[in-house]
């Protein structure tokens, strides 16, 4: 009797884990569409021609500033024509400590604008970063361009890999790999194939789909749970930028809301930009992580679940995914709408201090855009909680 139920424990248990496997083909279809996805991105043919920077006319080197030697009244500064200002500017000395440059001292002379935007002071000692024109492999002028903040951005880089692997051991060394993937998808997928002219929705799709298989394949297995967060994750997202498309439209969003979106029209690759679908790619990026964090959560615990009950009907799992969802839902929302309040509240700080309307506020392009992004992220990531449910319901229930 004994030996009879311990085997009908093992093949109960062996039926749980050859449950959660995932089949063949599920498995290979979440490698195919990672490679497929990053293989047409990578392999996209050139449009427009990159371009390259003049490397013997502009370096940006880093420095040690060796003195600094206040000036008054240098009226040179301005050809004599500072009428009767005065105005105050220093005399920095500087040893450049990068290559091919590096031991060389050169001396710049700084112009205090009285705009705390631009004016930064600096004593001996300090590291900061010079920009220098080059002739013939000379430096011919240089001034400094901005302190050496890589020094303080490198440790707390540092810091981050460092408490993710201390917290999060074997998931945050995963995790690392994933942030890894996304910043060169980023960087050497979507950036480039939006500067080469592509359509960026499309673009954006395939590189946030890309972002997702890799992601959640690495963080959770390939396995029914990872194949459900996927396409939790991937429907929030296309909801979200379907809607961000259609209310954007609506209110006849531009595109340009911030300076940097109208300085794209003065590039030297001359691309026509459609500066509508640039922003709603932007919004499709933007909603993506906190739909992954939703889908993720409401999978893996939809996972442990049949795990603890393997006798759950897929009803029951439903619900407990749709209650997970819920408590997720409820601080998630806030996290993207917090977000872009963020960014924006000089901006709101202004309207406050000037007594703007409302009506004249939600009504200026920034603004509306914002709100857009915020919902249409938010409405994505509540739609990607029934639909997780639903598929993991599907996938994740043992068989009978």
């Amino acid at each position: 009797m004994k030996q009879k139920a311990r085997a009908s424990r093992t093949a109960l248990s062996m039926r749980k884990i050859a449950s959660m496997a995932p089949p063949p083909p599920l498995a290979a279809l979440a490698a195919l569409s990672a490679l497929l996805v990053l293989s047409a991105l990578l392999a996209v043919p050139g449009g427009s021609a990159l371009a390259q920077s003049d490397a013997d006319t502009d370096l940006f080197l880093k420095a040690r500033v060796i003195s600094v030697e206040a000036i008054r009244d240098d009226s040179s500064v301005f050809d004599g024509f500072n009428h009767g200002l005065d105005v105050e500017s220093e005399l920095i000395t500087v040893e450049l400590t990068s290559a091919p440059y590096k031991g060389q001292v050169v001396q710049s002379t700084s112009i205090k604008s009285g705009n705390p935007a631009y004016d930064f002071d600096v004593k001996p000692g300090d590291r900061v970063v010079m920009w220098a024109e080059v002739c013939d492999g000379d430096i011919v002028e240089a001034h400094v361009f901005s302190p050496d903040r890589g020094r303080c951005l490198k440790w707390l880089v540092a810091g981050f890999m460092a408490a993710l692997l201390l917290v999060g051991g074997l998931t945050g060394a995963k995790a690392l790999f994933t942030l890894g993937v996304t910043g060169l998808a980023i960087a050497y997928a979507l950036l480039p194939a939006l500067i080469r002219g592509y359509d960026p929705i499309i673009v954006t799709v395939l590189v946030s789909t890309a972002i997702t298989i890799i992601t959640i394949a690495a963080v959770g297995g390939v396995s029914r749970k990872a194949l459900t967060a996927i396409i939790g994750t991937t429907s929030g997202v296309l909801i979200a930028g379907l809607i961000a498309l259609a209310v954007g439209s609506a209110a006849r969003l531009t595109g340009f809301g911030t300076e940097e979106a109208a300085m794209l029209l003065y590039i030297p690759q001359e691309i026509q930009f459609d500066f509508r679908r640039l922003l709603f790619s932007g919004m499709i990026i933007g909603a993506l992580g906190a739909v992954m964090d939703v889908a993720m959560s409401v999978a893996s615990s939809m996972e442990e679940v049949t795990l603890a009950r393997p006798r759950i009907t897929q009803g029951q799992l439903l619900q407990s995914g749709l209650r997970v969802g819920r408590d997720v839902m409820g601080t998630m929302s806030n996290t993207l709408i917090l977000a872009y309040t963020g960014g924006a509240i000089p901006l709101l700080l202004l309207f406050m201090a000037y007594g703007t309307p409302m009506i004249q506020m939600v009504n200026f392009d920034h603004i509306a855009t914002e709100v857009v992004k915020a919902f249409a992220g938010s409405i994505g990531l509540i739609a990607a909680i029934p639909i997780t449910a639903i598929t993991g319901s599907r996938l994740l229930k043992p068989s009978e």
